[in-house]
């Protein structure tokens, strides 16, 4: 406190008996105890109210000792029941939570990974996959600027994720992993990696790769087979030896009946070998009758060409062929669908072709195009003709019902170049993307499909299409969002099949690794989407005759079911919407694939690197017992003390308050009492 303000109260206690004095004291020596109460109160009270008006502030110091953190994550995959650790785990868990010791030095917290990062999370050992690297990543966001050892109680051996073996660069905590597992060598065959299109065509001969990987000392001779139900499709024998410790197979199998056929491969065990699960992986590929030919007419270069062309070949079931206008006239027959790129006068023919053979199409119109002539050709739309140009960006349509679109980031995507003009609809249309000017919404469509009996038709009213690719791989380091977004409007379009009214999306297969997924959309009367309709699924495992049901739910613009949980099979499912007799079936297969059994050893080599290079230490699972007395002992792990100083002013002390309203209370009722008022 400073002495100015020392001498403010010390003036304020002089002024207030020198008040109480004048008001109180007639002659000092006639004073009674009443009299010398009354003038106690009163000098309480002014000496109060002063102290309020200088407020002094006081300083207020508070020491609090914080305690370092001790970190313990344990891998909660399957791969910890598959070795056999998990007793061992929760022995270690309640071990460490029962220490008394390291509760006194260490703030303790438990989180468990796998797939995911959970805090708390309760030891079932039911993950399918291991992502160690997410963890630390996790940590690192809450640990950041705290002393937090961290024990990581695993086997080492990741499924997916980034190497993390270098995340101590960005956790910057010391790291204690206890490692699990099995650490003596074992003969060991596997089969590493099969490499298998998702597609086929009928009557072809579709390529398979198998990666075949064996760890012992041994020379040994196994057989690689693979057979679909009862038959063997293809054999060949393999020989490793220390060094030649590896085989990479090629071999072609037919394609000899549509729809989806299965395979297992299977790598013969060796005598005594151990883990027997990696010697076989299920494998699947979906036959189609035929391949969708596509024709591309153009009568001059542009980028968007290749990146239409490449876009739609992303599918192996579909090809594409660049034609000029003639040429295409002559092979009009040979194609489902023509994207007729710019079209001018040149394509004249070419359209009449079109209307008279009921063909679908996708229109692109850009800056060089011949506005005269689509309005001339064409009867579902008109576009007014202005002669100037404009940018436009996307923006997705939630609404579009025909099938489904997700949103890649459209608004991100650079402006096309596009007609400046209003265009004039007169058939109905279903808007996919409108146009944006500077971030502002217009009510001008980019991207349209029209229906109209059973011809389909896409309209894309701008060019550059070309820079939209690029950018979807900048923002998602992947072409496959803008790749599956123009693969569905050419899906669309090479289909005639009228519109439903429940749409459902899945896959025909999936591994045993996968998240089973089934999205579907629901549509009222007037085909807008209805998130109002309650859907069910009842799944029939064709092999047990068991039937589950499950509810969907809303999604944004969809509805969704996870069936992650059902086993290995093949499936019957149908959806029914509640609301509407309306209801929809099909067909999958799960394969069975267990990443995690994979694994016969912990990657001890990989662990003590980690730990050695984040200054930590490394210990198996059955020589834990230095591990508490390396934690206690370190002096890095030492509590801190720290002391916090906050000023206080006096106006925030409420008890000061209290007094004067006490002291003013009590003066006017003895006053009163005493017959003074």
């Amino acid at each position: 406190m400073q002495t100015e303000t020392v001498l403010y109260i010390i003036l304020a206690g002089v002024v207030a008996i020198i008040i109480a004095l004048f008001q109180y004291v007639s002659n000092i020596k006639s004073m009674s105890k009443r009299d010398m109460l009354f003038l106690f109160l009163r000098c309480l009270t002014v000496f109060s109210v002063l102290l309020l008006l200088i407020n002094p502030k006081f300083e207020q110091e508070t020491i609090s000792i914080e305690k370092p953190n001790l970190i313990v994550a344990v891998d909660n995959s399957t791969s910890i029941d598959f070795l056999n650790q998990q007793e061992k785990v929760k022995k270690l868990i309640e071990e460490i939570s029962e220490h008394n010791a390291l509760k006194d030095k260490f703030n303790l917290a438990y989180y468990t990974f796998g797939s995911e990062f959970n805090s708390n999370a309760s030891l079932t050992f039911s993950e399918k996959q291991t992502n160690i690297d997410n963890a630390f990543t996790q940590l690192a966001q809450i640990y950041r600027q705290t002393v937090s050892p961290t024990l990581v109680i695993t086997d080492g051996n990741q499924t997916y994720g980034n190497d993390y073996e270098f995340s101590y660069s960005k956790y910057k905590q010391p790291i204690y992993p206890i490692i699990l597992g099995d650490t003596i060598t074992y003969n060991d065959l596997k089969i590493q990696q099969l490499n298998v299109n998702k597609y086929a065509f009928l009557k072809n001969q579709f390529p398979v790769e198998a990666i075949l990987v064996y760890n012992g000392n041994e020379n040994i001779t196994s057989k690689f087979t693979v057979t679909s139900g009862n038959t063997t499709v293809y054999s060949q024998n393999i020989t490793f030896t220390k060094t030649n410790n590896s085989s990479v197979v090629h071999f072609t199998l037919p394609a000899l009946r549509v729809g989806v056929s299965s395979y297992k491969a299977t790598l013969v065990p060796v005598e005594n070998e151990k883990n027997k699960v990696n010697n076989a992986k299920d494998f699947a590929v979906e036959v189609l009758d035929q391949k969708t030919k596509i024709a591309v007419v153009s009568s001059f270069l542009h980028p968007d060409l290749g990146t239409i062309k490449k876009s739609i070949e992303r599918n192996e079931q579909r090809s594409v062929i660049f034609l000029n206008p003639q040429e295409a006239v002559d092979q009009i027959d040979d194609f489902q669908l023509v994207v007729l790129y710019q079209p001018n006068q040149l394509f004249n023919t070419l359209f009449d072709q079109i209307k008279t053979l009921n063909k679908n199409k996708w229109v692109v119109i850009g800056t060089k195009t011949d506005l005269d002539f689509i309005n001339r050709a064409g009867n579902n739309y008109q576009c007014e003709i202005t002669g100037q140009f404009e940018e436009y960006q996307a923006k997705l349509n939630l609404n579009y019902t025909p099938f489904f679109i997700e949103d890649i980031n459209f608004e991100s995507f650079p402006p096309l170049k596009s007609n400046y003009g209003t265009i004039k609809f007169n058939t109905p249309f279903e808007t996919i993307l409108t146009k944006t000017i500077n971030g502002i919404p217009t009510i001008d469509p980019l991207l349209v499909t029209i229906e109209s009996g059973n011809v389909r038709e896409a309209v894309l009213f701008g060019e550059n299409i070309w820079q939209w690719r690029l950018q979807s791989f900048l923002n998602s380091k992947s072409f496959n969002g803008f790749d599956d977004f123009l693969g569905k409007i050419i899906q669309y379009l090479a289909s005639n099949q009228q519109r439903s009214r429940l749409n459902l999306e899945y896959e025909s297969f999936y591994n045993g690794n996968t998240n089973v997924i089934i999205k579907a959309q629901s549509f009222d009367k007037n085909y807008q989407f209805d998130a109002r309709e309650s859907l069910t699924i009842s799944v029939k495992n064709n092999l047990t005759a068991e039937t589950k049901t499950f509810p969907f739910v809303l999604k944004n613009n969809n509805y969704q079911v996870d069936l992650s949980s059902l086993p290995p099979s093949e499936y019957s499912f149908t959806v029914r919407a509640s609301n509407e007799n309306r209801s929809k079936s099909g067909n999958f297969q799960i394969l069975e694939y267990n990443v995690e059994q994979q694994f016969l050893n912990a990657n001890v080599t990989k662990l003590q690197r980690l730990a050695t290079n984040s200054k930590g230490s490394s210990y198996f699972i059955d020589q834990t017992d230095n591990l508490v007395n390396d934690l206690l002992n370190d002096d890095r792990y030492l509590s801190i003390q720290k002391s916090h100083k906050n000023t206080l002013p006096l106006i925030d002390w409420k008890y000061l308050l209290l007094i004067i309203a006490l002291s003013l209370s009590a003066e006017w009722f003895l006053r009163k009492y005493n017959g003074l008022i």
